[in-house]
């Protein structure tokens, strides 16, 4: 439906106008002047005169906008105003009809302006919004409207291919020449790990020694029946002390305590 009636609007309007387009051109020229659109005035004054003969509407940057945008070149000039023109006549009236996510063809053939109509005070032709309407009326095939910046072309880009990291550092050696590794370097010393951090100088560690040691003497003491005299309590000591040089590395094996070790 919105391609119909966007087709309706171009013929009636290319039917209305008049033959004498370059007429129209120099009296829509005079409008845009009046209107401080100074820059565009000169961007068409700098094309060929038979690139636009009437049957057209001008969607015009300011001119600040314009001394922000880069056109090198004159053939960049013929591209910015064939993306900025309509080839119909179409008051703002006109376009007012058209709705939301229409396509508005360009005089450039390969660029459509998609419509955002929200109303007279919102109503956005890509990714410009008409701020001065209807400039442009004194003639019959020419119509030209004040837009807020220049209209972007973004191009097409072409997708990178995807690649896997995982994989591509895996098959990275097999693709790579053989060439003989260095020898890795010693390791310089370091503390040693949580396990390894209680470790003494023999091998052995400190609290299984100590706790080894409990269980004798609790063993001990049962077998003394608790006889917390001063003589136990001096065999007691003796056998801890003993036990303790027992860690020693030129002892081999456990030191036996005897009841004649103390007399």
């Amino acid at each position: 439906m919105a391609a119909l009636m966007i087709m309706a609007l171009l013929i009636v309007s290319s039917v209305v106008g008049s033959p004498s387009g370059n007429k129209d051109i120099l009296v829509a020229i005079e409008e845009m002047e009046r209107a401080n659109y100074f820059t565009f005035v000169m961007l068409i004054n700098m094309i060929p005169p038979n690139l636009f003969q009437g049957n057209v509407t001008f969607l015009m940057p300011s001119d600040r906008s314009l001394s922000r945008a880069m056109i090198p070149a004159q053939n960049s000039v013929v591209d910015l105003l064939l993306h900025h023109s309509i080839p119909s006549p179409l008051l703002f009236d006109h376009l007012l009809h058209l709705p939301t996510n229409s396509m508005l063809p360009t005089s450039n053939p390969d660029l459509m302006l998609k419509v955002s109509n929200s109303g007279r005070r919102s109503f956005f032709l890509g990714n410009v919004k008409i701020v001065s309407p209807n400039i442009c009326t004194n003639g019959y095939s020419v119509r030209c409207h004040g837009i807020d910046g220049v209209i972007s072309i973004d191009k097409p880009q072409l997708a990178s291919p995807i690649t896997c990291p995982r994989v591509a550092s895996a098959a990275a050696p097999l693709l790579a020449p053989s060439s003989p590794s260095p020898s890795p370097s010693p390791a310089p010393a370091s503390d040693p790990p949580h396990g390894a951090a209680y470790e003494t100088s023999v091998g052995g560690r400190p609290g299984m020694d100590l706790a080894l040691t409990t269980c004798v003497a609790f063993v001990w003491l049962l077998y003394t029946k608790l006889d917390f005299t001063v003589f136990s309590i001096y065999k007691f000591v003796m056998f801890i002390s003993l036990n303790n040089k027992a860690s020693e590395p030129e002892v081999d094996g456990m030191i036996q305590f005897h009841d004649d070790d103390v007399d």
